[in-house]
């Protein structure tokens, strides 16, 4: 079925919304909020906190920053204490994009809860809602949402009538400057159902938390230091140029590490004093989601970041010349997806999320989409396509590194 706009159509409308908001950078203004995950993990099961110099160190839970925080206002709207965002709690019924398009108007006209500024969050802002205590079981009773109920209102697909738990999509304002699948004009989307960014048709219906305030959200402030090393002034993290690709190259084939082998690298870094630095970490995917920047795609032939970082050219599972998919210290626990729990960790992609639908090779879910492989497994067996994802999914197994640090 052909879109109802065109991926020029639906960049246009886009466009005119970011100028009626007016995103501007600036200092500190885009904290990241931590993602809430407080358990440790091994390759398939949770563990004691691991010490300094032990094997899985360095994971999401050892550093807890800007812990969730939020306040009910008590007239419909949520304040991200952290953030400065205000949200509608209730996201009401589904909608396709251009009918949210459509509602913004009417909702501002009316004065909707009493302000008239909201906009379609991006799909930055949105994820600063992830809360990655949630997991994903068989079915939504037995399933924990990435989002805090005690303030949002959230609800599983089988709700809404449709035919899995997990199609609970929420919406973005982000177009995907390229196509998926069957050439959809594509936007982006976070399922709190099951903790993943993927680009959806934009005929699909969605939920949409409106949101209003702090319109530096979002928007990085970097700085090249002149020392491989790079500031993003809103965010205070700071992050290596370069990624494991060029420090290990020679060493690995194409620097390429599974999730262990990622968080003992990090240590590795630190017992060297990186850079002039000890205190590296993995990011957590939250922070690897910050760099993101997403006017990128296949069609700009260039990874999904910002020049100011080098990517490492990579062969994707479908022998195409690509770039990465990079390890997050945070593992994402579905088992909808995997018989074996806690066995994926997340991970954002920087290059082409392709995957094998009927046997042709697609473009599944776009450029900067957030999902998840297995934590470990044979290197001669990845890359591959996952026979059990209805996209036939590319896994990667061994992924990408960038470190990264606190700059304050």
């Amino acid at each position: 079925m052909k879109s109802t706009l065109t991926v020029d159509e639906a960049n246009s409308i886009e466009q005119q919304l970011l100028h009626d908001v007016g995103y501007t950078a600036k200092q500190n203004g885009y904290p990241i909020v931590d993602t809430n995950q407080t358990l440790f993990y091994s390759n398939n099961a949770i563990i004691e906190s691991p010490q300094k110099d032990e094997p899985f160190y360095g994971q999401d839970a050892t550093y807890i920053i800007n812990p969730p925080s939020y306040t009910n206002n008590n007239d419909g709207t949520i304040t991200d204490n952290i953030t400065g965002l205000m949200w509608q709690q209730d996201p009401g019924e589904k909608m396709t994009w251009p009918e949210a398009v459509e509602n913004l108007k009417k909702i501002n006209e009316e004065g909707f809860l009493g302000y008239s500024d909201w906009r379609i969050p991006s799909i930055k802002e949105l994820y600063s809602l992830v809360d990655f205590s949630g997991f994903t079981r068989k079915s939504s009773s037995t399933s924990v949402p990435y989002i805090d109920t005690n303030y949002f209102v959230f609800n599983y697909g089988d709700y809404a009538g449709e035919p899995r738990f997990i199609d609970s999509q929420i919406l973005s304002s982000t177009i995907y400057n390229s196509t998926t699948m069957a050439n959809n004009t594509t936007v982006f989307g976070y399922n709190f159902a099951d903790g993943r960014i993927k680009g959806y048709e934009i005929d699909k219906k969605f939920y949409c938390y409106y949101v209003r305030e702090n319109t530096s959200y979002g928007q990085n402030l970097f700085i090249d230091n002149g020392d491989e090393t790079i500031t993003d002034e809103a965010t205070n993290l700071m992050w290596t140029k370069n990624d494991s690709g060029f420090y290990k190259a020679g060493t690995l084939k194409d620097g390429t590490l599974n999730w262990e082998e990622a968080l003992n690298w990090v240590q590795e870094m630190n017992a060297q004093n990186f850079l002039g630095y000890s205190d590296w970490r993995l990011p957590n995917i939250k922070e690897l989601h910050s760099i993101v920047d997403y006017t990128k795609s296949p069609k700009t032939i260039t990874p999904a970041i910002s020049e100011d970082f080098t990517c490492t050219p990579i062969i994707n599972a479908f022998n195409q010349d690509d770039f990465g998919y990079y390890w997050s210290s945070t593992t994402h626990d579905d088992t909808a997806a995997s018989p074996i729990e806690y066995n994926a960790a997340s991970y954002m992609v920087f290059g082409s999320a392709m995957g094998s639908m009927h046997n042709e090779i697609v473009d599944a879910h776009g450029s900067g989409s957030q999902k998840s492989d297995p934590k470990t497994g044979s290197r001669e067996n990845y890359p591959a396509p996952d026979i059990m994802a209805p996209q036939g999914d590319e896994q990667r197994v061994y992924n990408l590194v960038r470190l990264v640090r606190s700059s304050n």
